[in-house]
């Protein structure tokens, strides 16, 4: 399993991804699930994966293997003029890769199941976030909607919902995603340190701030203690229960 957040704020987008793709005593394996390709004032596109791995590596590969092979009538992610053909030519590539791989038959679509979320922004039009599905279909981030989770989302959500504001710095939306991020990995051993965490600033067309984020992080440690005693702390200052 995984865990992946892409926030859309009024100054920009927010990344963090983990890096586990097996959970079990003897079993564990980490690969980076966070993709980005940038072609400096022209467009930054970042995808972020969950599901099969063998899948969203597939999936990555034939976008990649688009970009040489590209022509007019063929274009790729790196020369369509919005983010919403960005959208549509990665749910084709996802729609092909799981139909390829179950036209066998032996296997359900399920086994090779895989989402995305995708965001950026390509000069000339608006900074965009979509959310991929299994079946290429995709719907896209707003105002009332303002970010997508892929993965194992319900542990970390309620903190998102709760504290997210469109108007926060990067350094806030970042803080929160920490917390966000510690309260799945306490729940779920299916998610793992490292993550991952990219900034993009609006109109910016470039890459912004990057930080793979350790186990021994200094202030993703800071963070988890400093949220647990919070919250013991706001447990103990709500009134105590009474008896009829």
């Amino acid at each position: 399993m995984t865990y992946c957040v892409g926030l859309r704020l009024n100054s920009g987008m927010v990344f963090m991804s983990d890096t586990r793709t097996n959970a079990g005593v003897d079993n564990i394996s980490s690969f980076c699930k966070m993709y980005t390709w940038c072609k400096p004032g022209d467009r930054l596109i970042t995808l972020m994966s969950a599901g099969n791995l063998a899948t969203t590596q597939t999936v990555v590969g034939m976008l990649e293997e688009h970009m040489k092979a590209a022509s007019d009538r063929n274009p790729d992610i790196m020369d369509v003029p919005s983010m919403f053909q960005v959208a549509r030519l990665i749910g084709e590539t996802v729609r092909d890769v799981i139909k390829s791989a179950t036209d066998g038959g032996l296997q359900s679509e399920a086994a090779f199941s895989a989402t995305f979320i995708v965001g950026g922004q390509i000069a000339g039009g608006e900074m965009r976030m979509f959310l991929i599905y299994p079946e290429g279909n995709f719907i896209e981030a707003t105002d009332d909607n303002p970010f997508f989770q892929v993965g194992e989302h319900k542990y970390g959500k309620p903190i998102l919902v709760r504290a997210l504001d469109l108007d926060m710095s990067f350094e806030k939306a970042a803080k929160l995603l920490y917390v966000s991020f510690d309260s799945t990995l306490k729940s779920n051993l299916s998610v793992g340190l490292p993550l991952d965490l990219q900034f993009y600033e609006r109109d910016s067309l470039n890459k912004g701030y990057e930080k793979r984020i350790e186990a021994n992080d200094p202030y993703y440690r800071e963070i988890s203690e400093g949220w647990s005693d919070a919250l013991r702390s706001a447990f103990d200052s709500l009134p105590d229960f009474q008896r009829d």
